[in-house]
């Protein structure tokens, strides 16, 4: 695992002090971790968008006209 440093407000470190029972890297891994995955669908979600963009529209009944011709073969 590596290491990580942060800076925080100086008021929130004190009323993390107060707290001692919580595991504070733990509650830092998850926060992180979940920021990571919404950044990742995000980008997923732009590229999606992008390649729709490069995609032009099918016609109405065009679909079917492919599955007919397919199942013709």
């Amino acid at each position: 695992m590596d290491v990580i440093t942060l800076r925080i407000p100086s008021e929130l470190k004190e009323k993390i002090k107060k707290r001692r029972g919580v595991n504070w890297s733990e509650v830092v891994r998850e926060a992180i971790a979940r920021r990571v995955t919404i950044e990742e669908r995000l980008e997923a979600t732009r590229r999606i968008d992008e390649a729709k963009k490069r995609v032009k529209p099918v016609e109405v009944g065009q679909l079917d006209a492919w599955v007919r011709e397919d199942r013709g073969r």
